[in-house]
């Protein structure tokens, strides 16, 4: 029996590429790289506008921070809980930064999620998003 069978016919699907090419997700896998990940990574764009993104006008107004250093934290720590993870397809992590609001100089705690699944042709990747729920 073939999934057609039980459900019917796809009517609508958006894959990773199109997110992609959209600016819904944002693909990081060239520093993923270098950080140790063997597989494509993306982040949603709602996290790198709040925990990546920083311009020059941001290091005037709060602390110095660089885009490509908080990218590089936050790809970081998930390597780091990854290798502690077990094996899970999913991970929460904590990662320290320092809030994009125009006042902010020292970091807050934040947890963010990154799913391991299929891409659009059933290979690994891996997507970090924020938390859509509360977790302990």
């Amino acid at each position: 029996m073939k999934i057609n069978d039980l459900y019917g016919d796809t009517i609508y699907s958006y894959t990773r590429a199109q997110a992609i090419e959209d600016g819904v997700l944002i693909d990081v896998s060239v520093m993923a790289n270098e950080a140790g990940f063997r597989v494509p990574v993306a982040i949603t764009n709602t996290v790198w506008d709040n925990y990546v993104c920083w311009t020059d006008m941001d290091t005037d107004k709060q602390t110095f921070q660089d885009q490509s250093g908080r990218l590089w934290d936050l790809l970081w720590m998930l390597y780091m809980s990854a290798k502690h993870s077990r094996g899970e397809n999913v991970i929460f992590y904590h990662l320290y930064v320092v809030p994009r609001d125009g006042k902010s100089r020292r970091p807050d705690k934040t947890r963010l999620k990154a799913v391991i699944n299929g891409g659009d042709n059933g290979e690994a990747v891996i997507t970090i998003m924020l938390l859509t729920c509360p977790v302990s």
